[in-house]
């Protein structure tokens, strides 16, 4: 069908029809970037014919050469028939006005901790200027440590990552941004062998349960299975994090974590410790925050 397309469609109008018709009848998931086809589709002919991505209208009824109607539908392909997910396909996704490089070695960023940076941190971190040393665990593409240092302009920045695949790509973001001199890659396995204390320690680490891994999407199986999965209930990782914070907090140091849809469970294994969710996009049960005095039960 591919084929007949590409010698029978001529606009871009045309491709992007076609294109929803497709990503409809192949079930594909939307989960990372856009939550629709027609939007998805979108995208991925704009990236692909070097167009602005925010302005489709004035180009529908452009004619393609063949080369580019080719290039197009190869892409379209992909995304149709194996499921890749359009960050993969574009080696680019977004949060907010920050756009990085990704790719197979890291997962796609989405995480809701990007949207609680800064003034929303208040009154936990009255003035961004009081953050000098700040922490992302599990940083993946370095995603959330660039924000950090957006939001932080006196910080310097740890970002750990046990895979060093995904270091890779955080170093490729974190030279894009001209961040080398402020934030710094280290591979370990979360606290192990660091020697610093924080102000601010971010995490979104795996937090996938095992029931619902078997479950996922097609187009999550194409991401880091090390950064999906975190044991039977999902809360491996954010047990030991919740163990050795406070080690690592600056007095009134602030921990920062995000862990899907755990909460119920999470509130079950730790009914000591007054956790506060905070407001996403998403609702108020992804991301909770605990200060290094509550962790060590002083307040």
């Amino acid at each position: 069908m591919f084929t007949q397309a590409a010698q029978e469609l001529t606009t871009v109008r045309d491709i992007l029809r076609f294109a929803v018709s497709r990503f409809n009848d192949a079930g594909l998931f939307f989960g990372h970037g856009s939550d629709n086809a027609h939007d998805e589709a979108a995208y991925l002919i704009l990236h692909t014919l070097n167009l602005p991505l925010d302005t489709l209208e004035p180009y529908l009824d452009a004619k393609l050469l063949q080369s580019e109607k080719e290039e197009v539908l190869a892409v379209l392909e992909r995304r149709a028939v194996e499921h890749i997910p359009a960050a993969y396909l574009t080696h680019q996704a977004w949060q907010g006005d920050f756009d990085f490089y990704v790719d197979e070695r890291v997962i796609v960023p989405r995480s809701f901790i990007y949207e609680l940076l800064g003034d929303n941190l208040t009154p936990w971190i009255e003035h961004p200027e009081l953050v000098h040393r700040a922490l992302d665990l599990c940083t993946g593409s370095g995603c959330l440590a660039i924000q950090m240092a957006h939001h932080y302009p006196a910080a310097e920045i740890d970002a750990v990552d046990l895979s060093l695949d995904a270091l890779e790509v955080a170093a490729i973001n974190i030279e894009d941004y001209g961040l080398e001199e402020r934030i710094n890659l280290i591979h370990t396995d979360l606290f192990e062998g660091l020697e610093d204390t924080y102000d601010l320690i971010v995490s979104n680490p795996p937090y996938v349960d095992a029931e619902s891994v078997d479950m996922l999407p097609d187009e999550y199986l194409h991401e880091p299975e090390l950064a999906l999965g975190s044991g039977e209930d999902g809360l491996d990782a954010t047990r030991q994090i919740l163990l050795h914070a406070a080690k690592y907090l600056n007095p009134k140091g602030v921990l920062l974590v995000e862990i899907g849809h755990n909460r119920d469970v999470l509130e079950a294994a730790y009914p000591e410790l007054p956790f506060t969710w905070l407001e996403t996009s998403g609702g108020d049960g992804f991301v909770f925050l605990l200060t290094r005095e509550q962790l060590l039960g002083l307040e």
